[in-house]
């Protein structure tokens, strides 16, 4: 059964109803240092004084993900290999990957390398050199 005596009836006439500033209930409040007019008139002395005003800092991705490897494809391999031994690390390469058919024998020594180019490259006959990393 409704009464009169709720508590928005205490706060009538108050502007705000206890909800501090006004709009702050509604909205985002105040916005803590945002100051007047940057998108406007004082776009100038933003550009000059504080050239880090605008977009966002601070977050750094986790190496993980900045880590750039750099991929050589069996079929290259296959071209690049002059004798039966090649080191892809000195190469600057990081991963083989097994697209395409290798149809020599070699020894490759390398960082990485994908599933399907472990098995082309023992069914070619040749042999895979993974440097494991050492168990602290």
């Amino acid at each position: 059964m409704p009464h009169k005596l709720r508590k928005i009836r205490k706060f009538r006439g108050s502007r705000t109803q206890g909800y501090g500033r006004i709009g702050q209930h509604r909205d985002s409040g105040s916005k803590g240092n945002r100051k007047v007019g940057r998108h406007k008139h004082l776009w100038s002395k933003i550009v000059t004084s504080q050239p880090n005003y605008f977009g966002s800092h601070g977050f750094t991705s986790p190496q993980s993900k900045r880590r750039v490897e750099s991929t050589i494809n069996l079929y290259k391999l296959d071209q690049l290999a002059s004798g039966t031994e090649i080191n892809l690390t000195e190469l600057g390469y990081t991963k083989l990957l097994g697209t395409g058919k290798l149809t020599k024998a070699l020894t490759v020594q390398v960082a990485a390398a994908s599933k399907s180019a472990v098995q082309k490259v023992q069914e070619a006959g040749g042999k895979l050199i993974i440097p494991q990393a050492s168990e602290e």
